[in-house]
């Protein structure tokens, strides 16, 4: 299928991935890495999977510190495609800059914001979805893509579901936008039906972003039109940004004004959030022990979980169920993947210690 006509993909490449520790680092983020095996980064695979519907008009707005990497992995993208953000602000100053500079290139466009680090297991079926949304964001609706649950889980927000958008067969209002919630909520959540994940995944008018932004966040919308405006300002006013998500500078409010729409989808997604949902990506559920890097380096017996081996050195686990091992030459991890939660404390104690170097 063609290229959707003036749509923009915003490709927001940011956060350390602490839980992916000492794998993701805040030196080398979880997006720079191939967590998949497919031989690509998760930032290539999500510029391979919106290529489709935008071509070339991809932004792709990172920290200062990853800029080299990212054009480096990035090579068929013109500079001016990659958008350096001084110092990290959360997604609100993120996607709201590069709403401003599209907004003045080109006044017409809608855009789609999907994150660097997210993993999508059919990506037809995502294009698919997007085109839904781009259509709905037309009528300046701010849309988002509402992920089936497949499970109970605790460590994603939820969308509630409304009414059926008139016009827009396959869309509906969306009634809220809730925080994750307990095991016992979840569950009740997922069996109403009238639920989905909130994947951070929104499409939009430039315009109607910032407007919307302006609502509640006057000074902010008109700062990010200023340095749109004027791009050698933007280290003058970026530290003057304040650092807010996106859902709660706008979406949040926005669905109580009955602003925003979602489009539900089934296209498999996870955001690797941890080592056990990477494990669990890589088929580790099984009861084998997969191995992320070079399998030749690995050996296992009445083993399962995860193997991260990058270092070169050879890894053997015997008699150990569910473990995480990760091998990066500097740092050894090993874990357990029901406390795969728990590697973010590590990484709290580094810093305290002053060992930034390692973090």
């Amino acid at each position: 299928m063609p290229s959707l006509e003036r749509f923009w993909a915003v490709v927001p490449a940011g956060g350390a991935g602490t839980r992916l520790w000492p794998l993701s680092r805040s030196s080398s983020p979880k997006f720079l890495h191939d967590l998949t095996g497919s031989g690509r980064s998760l930032l290539q695979g999500t510029v391979d999977r919106l290529a489709p519907l935008v071509d070339d008009r991809i932004v792709v707005v990172t920290g200062a510190l990853h800029l080299d990497a990212v054009r480096r992995q990035l090579a068929g993208l013109p500079d001016e495609a990659v958008v350096a953000e001084p110092s990290p602000r959360d997604s609100m100053a993120a996607i709201g800059l590069a709403a401003a500079l599209l907004e003045r290139r080109d006044p017409d466009a809608v855009m789609g914001s999907f994150a660097a680090d997210h993993v999508i297991g059919d990506a037809e079926a995502f294009r698919a979805t997007v085109r839904v949304a781009e259509q709905v964001a037309r009528d300046d609706w701010l849309v988002t893509l509402g992920i089936a649950p497949t499970h109970p889980a605790t460590g994603f927000g939820y969308i509630e579901l409304g009414a059926e958008l008139a016009g827009h067969p396959g869309a509906l209002a969306v009634d809220a936008f809730v925080e994750k919630p307990s095991v016992d909520v979840a569950e009740q959540y997922v069996s109403s039906g009238r639920y989905r994940w909130n994947a951070g995944m929104f499409v939009v008018r430039p315009r109607v972003l910032l407007d919307l932004l302006g609502t509640w966040h006057a000074d902010f919308a008109a700062r990010l039109r200023e340095i749109a405006a004027d791009p050698g300002r933007l280290e003058e006013l970026w530290p003057s940004l304040p650092r807010i998500a996106l859902d709660h500078a706008v979406a949040e409010p926005a669905a109580d004004a009955g602003r925003v729409a979602v489009v539900p989808a089934s296209f498999g997604w996870d955001d690797i959030g941890d080592f056990d949902s990477l494990a669990s990506s890589l088929a580790a559920d099984d009861g084998r022990l997969v191995v992320l890097g070079d399998e030749g380096l690995v050996r296992g017996s009445d083993s399962s979980g995860l193997v991260v081996a990058a270092s070169g050195r050879r890894v053997h686990v015997i008699g150990l169920d569910d473990v995480v091992v990760v091998d990066t030459g500097d740092v050894l991890l090993v874990t357990t993947r029901s406390r795969a939660q728990d590697v973010k404390h590590a990484v709290a104690r580094l810093r305290d210690e002053g060992r930034d170097d390692l973090a």
